[in-house]
């Protein structure tokens, strides 16, 4: 009798240990990370300097954008700090910075509202989709906290090719739009045409979302199973 009790107290301890696991973590405290949310804490600011007609200050905070990016990916390759929150908030941070950008020089009548709202359209419509992904691919319990607690990661967003270089065109075009108000007039910088090529491009790569299967990842929380003692 006393082996049997035994036998099955080992067996619940196992069980309970066994559901007892805790869920899938990973730092988010790094310096890509901390760059990346500088970036987008920078926004507002960059937004006002257009909108009182300061683009000396708006360029500076541009240069400052595209030398934390540079050194965010650097960083992050280089000491493996690569987070499934740093595949998030990069393109995150990309999306604020062009949306700022966007809409401040859309009201300053620097930028055609017909881009402005593919360019503003676009970006929603795969920012709904991303919080879908995120409930969808969230292992349970599906509770409000562990929602919007990202050391949990769920899924892994991978920018398909067309969306690096519809990325690159618009950070183009609008460095060069901001650039504009401050140079001699005899500078050419090829706005239109680059309106042109940001606009294919931008509903190019919404479209290329959809249809790649290899845009987002579902990141498993499997672990390897303890050998039996």
């Amino acid at each position: 009798m006393l082996v049997h009790s035994s036998s099955r107290s080992d067996t619940e301890m196992k069980t309970k240990g066994s559901a007892a696991i805790p869920p899938l973590r990973e730092n988010i405290y790094t310096i890509p990370n901390l760059l990346t949310v500088s970036r987008i804490l920078s926004c507002p600011v960059l937004g006002w300097s257009i909108l009182h007609d300061d683009f000396f200050l708006a360029t500076g905070l541009l240069v400052y954008a595209g030398l934390s990016d540079l050194a965010d990916g650097y960083l992050a390759r280089r000491f493996n700090m690569h987070s499934v929150l740093g595949t998030i908030l990069d393109p995150a941070a990309d999306k604020t910075l062009m949306t700022t950008l966007t809409v401040t020089l859309a009201m300053k009548g620097l930028l055609p509202i017909s881009l402005a709202s593919i360019i503003i359209g676009r970006d929603v419509l795969l920012s709904l989709s991303a919080f879908y992904i995120r409930y969808t691919s969230l292992s349970a319990p599906k509770t409000f906290s562990r929602y919007w607690d990202f050391s949990i990661p769920s899924a892994e967003v991978r920018p398909t090719t067309i969306s690096k270089y519809n990325t690159f065109a618009q950070l183009a075009l609008m460095c060069a739009t901001t650039v504009t108000p401050i140079l001699p007039v005899q500078y050419n910088l090829f706005v239109p045409e680059m309106q042109i090529l940001v606009a294919v491009t931008t509903v190019w790569s919404g479209l290329s979302y959809v249809f790649s299967k290899d845009a987002v990842r579902i990141v498993s929380e499997t672990r390897k199973k303890l050998p039996p003692s």
